[in-house]
């Protein structure tokens, strides 16, 4: 069968139909008391990020509730904890600042979404508000607010991801077989078993 591409917004629209007054009317420039609230309680978020070519790349961030700093109505900052150092994002970041965050709450449904424009920050006093286990981050990203709302409870409810009983993490194999399968490494199976075992949980902040 052939493809049927959308190919205009209007298009689209014919298809989905016209946007429903409450989700026209959710989106604000700046946070609300509960906004603070809800970054106070998630440990986790996703950054969009795409480069000045487009290509895109998202990247998971988390940390314990209320990892993220609020500077002002307008402006968050999010550390940096140590990692593979590829720092896909933060390159992306420097050539084009525009970034869209999703953060989560485990066993909520529903997200908080914010869009703005992100930089790369090095040094400054909140960074001290920011340590975690004794790590004092080494770049934060600084997120000036443009777009923020509520996103609804589909997704979460259609995928039943917070229902442990729907939960199958043994349906691949270990993260180090796979890596061996997909990527060219030098580390034995056993070796990277051992890399990804209980060490790489003492291993997060240093």
């Amino acid at each position: 069968m052939a493809w049927t591409e959308i190919e205009s917004e209007a298009e689209l629209r014919e298809l989905l139909g016209e946007v429903m007054p409450r989700a026209a009317t959710k989106d604000r420039p700046r946070l609300h008391p509960r906004d603070r609230e809800w970054l106070a309680a998630s440990p986790f978020c996703l950054i969009a990020t795409s480069d000045d070519t487009g290509a895109c790349d998202v990247s998971p961030k988390g940390d314990p509730a209320g990892f993220v700093h609020v500077i002002d109505d307008t402006t968050i900052a999010i550390p940096e904890r140590p990692g593979n150092r590829r720092a896909d994002g933060f390159r992306n970041v420097l050539k084009n600042p525009h970034v869209g965050l999703i953060f989560l709450i485990p066993g909520r449904n529903e997200t908080l979404r914010i869009n703005g424009r992100a930089r790369l920050v090095r040094e400054a006093p909140f960074f001290d508000e920011m340590i975690v286990k004794g790590h004092r981050p080494r770049l934060a990203l600084v997120v000036e607010i443009e777009q923020i709302f509520h996103h609804c409870a589909k997704a979460f409810l259609r995928s039943e991801l917070w229902k442990p009983e729907t939960w199958n993490p043994d349906v691949l194999p270990s993260n180090a077989k796979i890596i061996k399968e997909v990527q060219t490494v030098t580390e034995s199976l056993e070796e990277l078993e051992r890399y990804y075992g209980e060490s790489y949980k003492q291993r997060l902040y240093g």
